[in-house]
C-alpha cells in the first residue's frame, strides 16, 4: 500500500509521540520514491528529538531542511524564520512541518495561520499508546483538542507510533494498531499509516493492517545518552522501504 500524503503535511503529536523520528523516515521513504520533500522544523517544545539533529543525514537525500537561521539555532524562534513562511506559499510536492507537542507547540502555528489560509493543509496526529497521555481514547481525543484549540487547524487523521524503544516486540505493533484503529474508527477519522522498526519486521505479520507501514530507523539519540552522542545519526537511512 501508498502513502497518500501529499502538499503541506503538519505533523504534529505530544511529548514522546514519536512524531519526528516519523517525520524524518516519512520523508526519505517519500524522497527515495522520487517525491520531491521538504522538511520544516517547527518544534520549540522538545529538547532532544528535533529534525535539526538529522539534517546532514537529510540532506544528503537532496531533502531541504529549513531551520532558523544560525543566530536563532539555540533560542527556538523558527516561527520567526521568513524561509517557514516562503516555503508554505510555495510547496514542494511534500512538504512536512514537524510541530512541537501538546497545545504549547501548536502555538507556532497559529503565527503562521495567514500563510497556511492560503493553501491546502492536512494536520496529522502521532499516537504512541504506550505513552501516560495517550494510553487510552479519551487522552488522545484531550491532546487532539488541546491542539486544535491552539493551532486554529484542525487534525484529519493519525498515525501510530506505537513503540517501548528498546524493548519494542512484534506483538506491540500488532496491539498498537488495533488500539489506533479502534480510535481511527471512534473518531472518524482515517488512520494513514502506522510505524515498525525495521528490526521487527520479520516478526510482524503484516497482512494484520489495513494501511500502510512505515519502517522506522532510529535516527535521533535519546535523551539519556544525550552527553554521549547528541546529533549522531545511527544508521544509514537509505534502508528505508515500503511496507
Amino acid at each position: 500500500m501508498e502513502f497518500d500524503l501529499e502538499g503541506i503535511v503538519i505533523i504534529v503529536g505530544n511529548y514522546g509521540s514519536g512524531k519526528t523520528e516519523v517525520s524524518i523516515n516519512l520523508a526519505v521513504r517519500q524522497k527515495l520514491s522520487g517525491m520531491d520533500v521538504r522538511i520544516a522544523d517547527l518544534d520549540l517544545v522538545n529538547p532532544y528529538f528535533r529534525t535539526r539533529e538529522a539534517k546532514a543525514a537529510l540532506s544528503g537525500f537532496g531533502i531541504e531542511t529549513v531551520l532558523p537561521p544560525r543566530e536563532y539555532l539555540k533560542a527556538d524562534l523558527t516561527y520567526l524564520s521568513p524561509v517557514v513562511a516562503g516555503m508554505i506559499r510555495e510547496p514542494s510536492r511534500l512538504t512536512l512541518l514537524d510541530v512541537g507537542g501538546d497545545g504549547v507547540g501548536a502555538t507556532v502555528l497559529a503565527s503562521l495561520a495567514d500563510s497556511l489560509r492560503t493553501q491546502p493543509v492536512k494536520m496529522i496526529q502521532v499516537v504512541n499508546p504506550f505513552r501516560p497521555s495517550t494510553e487510552t481514547q479519551a487522552g488522545c481525543l484531550k491532546i487532539k483538542k488541546e491542539i486544535e484549540t491552539t493551532s486554529r487547524l484542525s487534525v484529519a487523521g493519525w498515525i501510530g507510533n506505537s513503540n517501548l524503544m528498546d524493548e519494542t516486540v512484534a506483538a506491540d505493533i500488532h496491539s498498537g494498531y488495533e488500539f489506533v484503529k479502534e480510535l481511527a474508527d471512534h473518531s472518524g477519522l482515517p488512520l494513514h499509516f502506522v510505524t515498525a522498526e525495521e528490526r521487527l519486521l520479520p516478526d510482524i505479520d503484516l497482512t494484520r493492517f489495513a494501511c500502510p507501514v512505515l519502517p522506522i530507523q532510529r535516527q535521533l539519540v535519546p535523551p539519556w545518552r544525550r552527553a554521549e552522542s547528541m546529533g549522531e545519526i545511527r544508521g544509514p537511512l537509505n534502508r528505508i522501504v515500503s511496507g
